[in-house]
């Protein structure tokens, strides 16, 4: 099975959409959010375990994993798929925002990345034709081009040679591909610019993609920001690709997401809050930790089918939190995929049946319950 997109429906209220991604590994409707595996694994969770909970498909780490076990040995063993036991649709990010995140450990140059590991100190090159040829190794389903992640804040003259630098990497990107096995997506720059996030996304889509995604966003800027930029980005790609927004995650966001139109969401903010005790519920955050939850014999959250909550009291998970046990970060972890995975099914049906904002003015109600 080769890569499409088939796009099925669009609210008659909202932008939001249903769709559905075929890869060589299945099938993924949409809008989808990805958990994040950074190294080849969600921390603490199996195969089986993201099946359950509803994951259809993960999020990879080439940064991670080329340097370490490496993409040759990676590649050896089965790829991704064969390596991590995970038979599902993967996509990988190319690096660029993990090199982003070196700060003084990275140069920019116009033909690469030059950077220090953050393992070992060793020097590393990452050019637009290595960062493909990495992905290709590791057989993700979708792979990215290599971009520049803008840094916020940045002079309209820095952002704009920035974008330009993305934009000519992106071409390199297209044309070093040699795989026919992997989706090639696309990533609009532009910092914090309305022209400039409209002159990327025409750019980026003049080029041609298998999909678009939308980067530099959540690196430190105000929510109406943000949205402000999606606005300014979204009506300028096409309606028959799927648009990824990168590294976006609170609930909320994904709602406003999907209501202006995107279909791909990933980040880590759920799993590592389970890891520090905040649990997503129907009614707003949990801090597990709380001395209110002591002797609570209640689930997470009495609204949820996970099995955390199926078979588990707060009070149970408060202990094994504060006692230290890694038990208590994998029923975490659990829990909130498991929310992330059920809200995003709750949205597609609701846009399936034209209620996307009566689903969106409940969601936000709720919060305002008691925990």
């Amino acid at each position: 099975m080769s890569f499409s997109f088939e796009l099925l429906k669009t609210d008659k209220d909202s932008a939001a959409r249903v769709g559905r991604i075929s890869t060589p590994h299945g099938t993924v409707d949409t809008p989808v959010f990805l958990p994040v595996g950074t190294q080849g694994t969600v921390k603490g969770l199996t195969s089986k375990d993201l099946k359950d909970i509803g994951a259809e498909m993960i999020l990879c780490n080439t940064y991670h994993l080329y340097l370490r076990p490496g993409h040759e040995l990676i590649s050896e063993l089965g790829g991704l798929h064969g390596f991590t036991g995970w038979d599902g649709p993967i996509l990988t990010d190319s690096g660029g925002y993990q090199v982003y995140s070196l700060g003084k450990l990275r140069k920019i140059k116009e033909n690469g990345v030059y950077f220090q590991s953050h393992l070992d100190g060793t020097k590393h090159l990452l050019t637009p034709e290595r960062a493909i040829e990495i992905q290709e190794a590791l057989g993700a389903d979708i792979i990215m081009c290599l971009d520049e992640c803008t840094p916020y804040p940045a002079t309209m003259e820095y952002t704009m040679k920035s974008m330009e630098l993305t934009h000519r990497w992106a071409r390199i990107c297209k044309d070093s591909k040699k795989s026919n096995k992997n989706a090639l997506f696309g990533i609009v720059q532009g910092g914090m610019f309305v022209d400039l996030r409209r002159k990327s996304a025409q750019e980026i889509v003049k080029i041609g993609f298998d999909g678009y995604a939308i980067g530099g966003l959540s690196v430190g800027e105000g929510k109406e920001l943000m949205y402000e930029m999606l606005e300014a980005t979204i009506p300028y790609l096409p309606q028959d690709n799927p648009r990824y927004l990168m590294g976006v995650g609170t609930p909320e966001d994904i709602m406003n997401g999907v209501y202006m139109g995107i279909d791909i969401f990933d980040c880590v903010l759920p799993t590592r809050n389970a890891r520090n005790g905040t649990l997503f519920t129907s009614s707003g955050k949990l801090v597990i930790k709380n001395s209110q939850f002591t002797r609570d014999g209640r689930p997470i959250d009495e609204r949820c089918s996970c099995f955390t909550c199926q078979n588990y009291s707060r009070a149970y998970i408060r202990h094994l939190y504060m006692t230290g046990e890694m038990l208590a970060a994998r029923l975490n972890t659990i829990h909130n995929l498991h929310y992330y995975v059920d809200i995003m099914s709750k949205m597609r049906m609701a846009i399936l049946e034209d209620r996307f904002n009566e689903f969106k003015e409940g969601f936000y109600k709720d919060k305002t319950a008691a925990i």
